[in-house]
C-alpha cells in the first residue's frame, strides 16, 4: 500500500481502540481528499497541501474538536512515516489546530441521575418469580453498570474491558486498565458493591452462553463482552433525555470536587496523565455553585 495506513495503525500499541478507529477514518478522508488532488503518496506531501486540506475540513463545516483531531491524526501518520524512512522530511511539525471555544462538560442533573440509578420497581423480588428470568438479569446488569460508571468514575471502554477478577468486592476496589495500558486501582461506592453482587449471583448465570468466557464481568445478550454501544443502549433506556455514557464521569468528578475532594486525588482516580485535563472540572463545579446561589439566594 502506497500511504501504507495499516502499517501506522499497527503502530499505535499504546492508543485507545476508539483512537484507533478514529485515526482510521480520518486518514482514509485525507488519502481520499489528496487522490482527488493527484497525489499518491506521503511523499508528494507538503504543509501547503495539508493546510490546504484542513481549511477544506472547517468549510465543511466540522466541530473545532472534529478538526484537533484530525490534525493529531495527521502528526502521528507523518512523524510515522518519516521515522520509519518513507518520507525525508516530517511537513506536519509545525501544523497546529485552530483554537475554539471549549464546552464544558455536561453534569447529570439530580433528577436525571436518580432516573438512571433508581428506576420505578425493584428486582430482587422479581428474580425467580417472574417468567423473563433474561429481562430481570439485565436489570440487574443494568444497576451495576450505571453504579460503576458513576460512582467510580470509569471510561465506558474500561469498564466493558472488566474480568471478573478485576473486582475485589470485600475491599470495595477495581482494578482498571485506562489510556496506554495504564493500570490503576478505584474505589467502589457501597451502592456498586450491592449491585455487583446481585449481578454476579442472580444475573450473570442466567445471560451466559457455553461459549462465554468465564472472565467476562459483563456480558450482553448474545454472550460477547458488553460493548461500548451496549451500554449506550442500557442509558437510552432508562435517561429521560438523550445522554451520554461519559457524563457519568464528568458528573462523578464535579460531585467529588463539590463535596471538597482534592484536585490531584480525583486526578488519580480518573487516571489523567496530566492535571490541566482534571482542571476543567474545577470550572464545572464553581458554574454549578454559581447556579446554585443565582436560583436560591433571595439577594443573587
Amino acid at each position: 500500500m502506497v500511504w501504507n495506513e495499516e502499517g501506522f495503525l499497527a503502530s499505535l500499541t499504546a492508543a485507545a481502540p476508539n483512537t484507533v478507529a478514529a485515526y482510521r477514518r480520518d486518514l482514509a478522508d485525507f488519502t481520499a481528499w489528496a487522490a482527488g488532488r493527484s497525489l499518491d503518496a506521503p511523499g508528494s506531501v507538503d504543509r501547503r497541501t495539508l493546510r490546504a486540506y484542513l481549511v477544506d475540513v472547517a468549510d465543511r463545516p466540522s466541530a473545532p474538536s472534529t478538526v484537533a483531531r484530525r490534525v493529531s491524526a495527521l502528526r502521528r501518520y507523518f512523524a510515522w512515516c518519516a521515522r520509519t524512512g518513507v518520507i525525508d522530511a516530517d511537513p506536519s511539525i509545525t501544523l497546529r489546530a485552530p483554537s475554539g471555544p471549549k464546552r464544558l462538560p455536561r453534569v447529570l442533573h439530580d433528577d436525571d441521575l436518580r432516573a438512571l440509578l433508581e428506576p420505578p420497581g425493584s428486582v430482587e423480588s422479581q428474580v425467580g418469580d417472574d417468567a423473563d428470568h433474561a429481562a430481570d438479569a439485565r436489570r440487574l446488569q443494568d444497576d451495576a453498570v450505571l453504579e460503576l460508571l458513576y460512582g467510580s468514575g470509569l471510561r465506558v471502554a474500561e469498564l466493558c474491558g472488566l474480568d471478573r477478577r478485576d473486582l475485589d468486592l470485600p475491599s470495595a476496589r477495581v482494578t482498571v486498565w485506562g489510556k496506554g495500558s495504564k493500570q490503576r486501582q478505584v474505589p467502589v461506592s457501597e451502592p456498586a458493591v450491592l449491585a455487583l453482587r446481585r449481578w454476579l449471583a442472580d444475573g450473570r448465570p442466567l445471560l451466559v452462553q457455553p461459549g462465554t468466557s468465564d472472565d467476562r464481568l459483563f456480558v450482553n445478550r448474545r454472550g460477547n463482552r458488553l460493548t461500548p454501544r451496549d451500554v449506550r443502549r442500557i442509558i437510552d433506556r432508562r435517561s429521560p433525555e438523550p445522554t451520554h455514557p461519559h457524563a457519568l464521569r464528568h458528573t462523578f468528578a464535579t460531585h467529588l470536587l463539590d463535596g471538597g475532594a482534592d484536585l490531584r486525588v480525583v486526578q488519580e482516580l480518573l487516571g489523567h496523565q496530566d492535571l490541566a485535563t482534571t482542571q476543567i472540572y474545577t470550572h464545572v463545579s464553581r458554574e454549578r455553585l454559581r447556579r446554585v446561589y443565582d436560583e436560591t439566594h433571595p439577594r443573587a
